[in-house]
């Protein structure tokens, strides 16, 4: 096949207030993104992901989007932006900016004057409703950080909607001028030369016109989060969503090889449609299943076996092991069998997207409560929903602050980063930081791993193992899910295969029939005449 740059690339997110400060005020800006582009060309990458840099109140640290086409000053200025776009690609590296399409702050101007008046031309860019009769939100919709989503508004006597923080009111997709002004939005950034765009939760963009009860969820428990009693029917993934997710990639298509990227959480069966069905969709709606997966070897050939077959013809596959939402994989399986996910992440068919500091293996990082920032964990303390253990800074070397700031971090330090930082792992060649780059230049000589086919091999136990093939090159990976040794009968094509690398570097032991994992260990191997 042709591929596309984002079909055998990888895509690295930045969170960028924790990646690298240069001006010593605790928070990473642009600057500091582009002082580690070398950094990042070394690791391995394709594409940087950077999450909204936007000018923002930061009631949600980005999310709550004050101005659309510039640049908040804690970050840098669009001059900055430019200069980093410029040095990305000169390394041969793509840059995709988060966009946040589904509400704005309350402090953007057009909400502004959306809430001035009820005649103002503004106030159907956003979600206004009358009150219930006898009182009280039009419905019982529940926002996502907990509590009613509808914010009553004294001075024009109206509820507004909020999926989030009552800081991010929703943009009403269904007013044509608004639908317009966002298209707006992406072709600024287009023109200046932008590969593509994360979507945020492109799912919620849209929402029943008649505004209905949310139906209760049967599966409800109190440490699921409000947010899960409710099953969101008819406030998310609506049909004309699909027709706004063409316009966009019809969008994107004219600027030539630009990628869409969705971030939706859905079921498998619904998660497909995003692709398009009459008219393309996303090029790739985010599959977030490992993140959630049960980790044991049955369940997850299950899983990647239903997720291939649902693809549609065409359909691109991409596989994600964390994001700034969730649970690091290393906190959450220790680092270990972090490794063996790493090896299963980049050698999967599709695009694997890297969260910083994965690379490293952070685990948890306790956040005292007097340090907590994010607003999840602040409006329901004590579920561990909060996000910013997954958020703190990028530790790159021992000098003070891990070489992060001359400041003081906005978050604390993972607290083993004396230890665990880039500069030492970069001299020990068993570090997770060295396995990562193994793997990254693996995909990159081996188009078998990148572009090639996948076909799932019947293993017992704790194993989970499958071929990659491409261009007549044969690869075979394995993986023990399980923290104890396994014994694996490779497939007669791969008998006496070469070991091209292990999670754990030391030689590896076989019966001659048979391979000796040891606990939490990942191997690729490729037969010795490679047919």
């Amino acid at each position: 096949m042709t591929a596309r740059w984002w079909q055998k690339g990888v895509i690295y997110q930045i969170y960028p207030r924790s990646f690298q400060d240069m001006d010593g005020d605790g928070i990473g800006d642009l600057k500091g993104i582009a002082r580690r582009l070398d950094y990042l060309a070394e690791l391995g990458i394709d594409a940087i992901w950077i999450s909204p840099i936007y000018p923002s109140p930061m009631a949600d640290f980005g999310y709550d989007v004050a101005d659309y086409r510039g640049i908040d000053p804690r970050f840098g200025t669009l001059a900055d932006f430019d200069a980093l776009l410029a040095a990305a690609h000169a390394r041969g590296m793509k840059l995709l900016l988060d966009f946040v399409p589904n509400h704005s702050s309350d402090q953007h101007p057009w909400f502004i004057e959306s809430r001035a008046s009820r005649t103002n031309p503004k106030r159907d860019w956003y979600i206004w409703r009358d009150a219930a009769p006898g009182g009280g939100p039009p419905n019982n919709w529940i926002s996502d950080f907990g509590g009613s989503a509808w914010q009553w508004d004294e001075a024009t006597g109206q509820y507004y909607y909020h999926a989030f923080l009552k800081e991010q009111p929703d943009l009403n997709w269904r007013n044509p001028d608004l639908r317009a002004a966002m298209m707006d939005v992406l072709r600024f950034w287009l023109d200046r030369g932008v590969d593509g765009f994360r979507i945020d939760v492109l799912w919620h963009m849209v929402k029943a016109a008649d505004f209905p009860d949310n139906p209760p969820n049967p599966d409800y428990r109190p440490s699921m989060g409000e947010m899960h009693s409710l099953l969101q029917l008819h406030s998310t993934d609506q049909p004309e969503i699909h027709d706004i997710a063409a316009e966009m990639r019809r969008l994107a298509d004219c600027y030539g090889d630009r990628v869409l990227i969705g971030e939706i959480y859905l079921p498998l069966d619904r998660l497909m449609h995003y692709y398009g069905r009459e008219q393309a969709g996303v090029h790739l709606p985010f599959n977030f299943q490992l993140i959630e997966a049960p980790w044991n070897a049955r369940g997850l050939a299950q899983m990647i076996a239903a997720y291939e077959a649902a693809l549609p013809p065409g359909g691109w596959p991409n596989w994600v092991l964390g994001n700034h939402d969730r649970p690091r994989i290393a906190a959450r399986l220790g680092e270990a069998q972090a490794r063996v996910a790493t090896m299963l992440l980049l050698t999967l068919r599709g695009t694997p997207t890297l969260y910083y500091g994965d690379e490293l293996g952070i685990g948890h990082v306790e956040i005292a409560a007097d340090r907590v920032q994010d607003p999840r964990e602040l409006r329901e303390p004590g579920l561990g929903l909060g996000r910013d253990p997954v958020r703190t800074p990028m530790p790159w070397d021992e000098s003070p602050n891990a070489g992060f700031t001359t400041g003081t971090p906005w978050l604390p330090l993972n607290p083993d980063w004396p230890m665990r930082n880039v500069a030492r792992q970069a001299g020990e060649p068993g570090s997770p930081l060295m396995l990562h780059r193994r793997l990254l230049a693996l995909r990159r000589t081996h188009a078998a791993l990148s572009i090639g086919d996948i076909r799932l091999i019947d293993t017992e136990g704790d194993m989970l193992a499958y071929e990659r093939h491409a261009d007549g090159e044969r690869l075979l990976v394995a993986l023990n899910l399980g923290h104890d040794p396994q014994r694996f009968v490779p497939p007669r094509w791969a008998r006496g295969a070469c070991l091209l690398l292990s999670t754990i570097d030391d030689p590896v032991a076989g019966d001659g029939e048979a391979l000796m994992f040891r606990p939490d260990e990942g191997m690729i191997l490729a037969p010795q005449d490679n047919s």
